[in-house]
């Protein structure tokens, strides 16, 4: 079985792209607070998904709408529409995290495919089968907390498809459970769609040195001239006692292609890009390299890596928890 690559698109021309590289499935979302990524000047209007599924469909990709969010309690309707918009476009499915969420799409949209976001955290078979037997979840996509092991030991015990991400950002964070910024900016990403919002992020002059500020907290400083960092919280500069640094996490992407073959023979179905605020050219470059790799792995040859450092946050990268030794 070829593994699926699913692909980003913040735009709609970012869908393009990504299905003209070779994308088999692209990910997006509508422009509104339903998807977790909920930033100014991205994601799509209900015309655009429409136009954006069309096309897909035409060149033998699909389309899958996250709707990954939780509803804010008296304003469930908003995320009702989304599903049923998304499956009016000819979304070949949804990504939902919410329980109510997913036990409306499956009473009122039982036709529409299934899966379960990453936002969800579910992370063990238990959990899974409880998706997959009462709202008839097809696909999860795992938390980014996983060993290849570990991710072979919950394929061989449900029937559910597992995806996984195996390129771009990480975060400190367990999916879902997002506390930083919702307690520095009073948003979060799951329940607003947003991490680090813009509009809570200023940069100031201070000291001969440029300081980027987020809700009022300084998470980075540097030397003036220099270029400065978007203020994430989670890879920004702390100071802990004498310690100074990166201390949650470093600016590092994640890259797991070397990791292909033995998350084929783990049971994976899809392989997942990150990138939903990457420009077009980004997206293009990721998939052509990873449509590569899993072409070559399909015909026997060895998996090329390394391809894609230079797009990586801080020219650096990891395998995550892929290959963790620590229990």
């Amino acid at each position: 079985m070829v593994m699926e690559i699913v692909c980003p698109a913040g735009t709609p021309a970012a869908l393009r792209t990504a299905v003209q590289a070779g994308a088999h499935t692209i990910y997006c979302g509508f422009a509104d607070e339903t998807n977790a990524r909920n930033f100014p000047g991205l994601n799509f209007s209900r015309e655009e998904m429409a136009e954006g599924v069309a096309f897909a469909h035409a060149h033998g990709a699909k389309v899958l709408v996250a709707i990954n969010t939780f509803p804010r309690a008296g304003a469930e309707t908003l995320w009702h529409a989304a599903v049923a918009d998304a499956e009016a476009a000819g979304a070949d499915a949804v990504i939902l995290a919410d329980l109510g969420l997913l036990a409306h799409a499956a009473r009122h949209h039982p036709g529409l495919r299934r899966h379960l976001s990453v936002q969800a955290a579910a992370a063990n078979a238990d959990a899974i089968n409880f998706y997959g037997r009462e709202f008839g979840v097809r696909r999860v996509v795992l938390p980014r907390v996983l060993s290849v092991s570990e991710i072979a030991a919950i394929n061989a015990e449900t029937g559910v498809e597992t995806e996984v991400f195996v390129f771009g950002g990480l975060c400190v964070m367990a999916e879902g459970r997002c506390s930083l910024s919702s307690w520095a900016t009073g948003e979060s990403p799951n329940m607003n769609g947003v991490c680090s919002p813009a509009s809570h992020v200023k940069y100031r002059e201070e000291g001969g040195a440029l300081s980027s500020t987020l809700g009022g907290f300084t998470i980075n400083r540097v030397a003036a001239g220099k270029p400065a960092p978007y203020p994430t919280l989670c890879k920004g500069v702390f100071r802990a006692g004498t310690a100074e640094g990166h201390l949650f996490e470093d600016p590092v992407s994640l890259d797991a292609a070397a990791l292909m073959p033995a998350l084929r023979d783990a049971g994976v179905t899809a392989l997942k890009i990150e990138g939903r605020q990457r420009s077009r050219a980004y997206v293009g470059q990721v998939v052509r390299a990873f449509r590569a790799a899993v072409d070559a792995l399909e015909a026997g040859r060895e998996v090329p890596s390394g391809l894609l450092t230079r797009l990586t946050e801080g020219g650096a990268t990891t395998t995550g928890a892929y290959k963790k030794t620590w229990r």
